[in-house]
C-alpha cells in the first residue's frame, strides 16, 4: 500500500502502460487530472476523474489481465 497520496503523473504513466500493452483500448487526459478510458473499441467510455480513481481503474485491469493469465475466463 502506498505511503503517498497517487498522482496525475502515476496515474498517466500507468494508463500509457496498459495502452502500450494492449489492456486498454484508448485513454484520452482531459481537464483537471481526468481520464476518459475505453477497455475495447465496443466499451462505452468511461471518465476516471481523479488520480485515485485512474489507480483503482489500473488494479482492475491489471486484475482482469492476471486472471485471464492464469486460464480462466474474463
Amino acid at each position: 500500500m502506498s505511503t503517498t497520496p497517487t498522482t496525475s503523473l502515476e496515474a498517466d504513466t500507468w494508463i500509457a502502460v496498459l495502452i502500450r500493452y494492449e489492456y486498454l483500448h484508448s485513454a484520452e487526459p482531459g481537464p483537471d487530472e481526468t481520464w476518459t478510458v475505453k477497455r475495447t473499441p465496443a466499451n462505452t467510455p468511461q471518465t476516471l476523474c481523479h488520480p485515485v480513481l485512474a489507480f483503482d481503474f489500473v488494479a482492475d485491469v491489471l486484475s482482469a489481465g492476471l486472471r485471464n493469465a492464469s486460464g480462466l475466463r474474463r
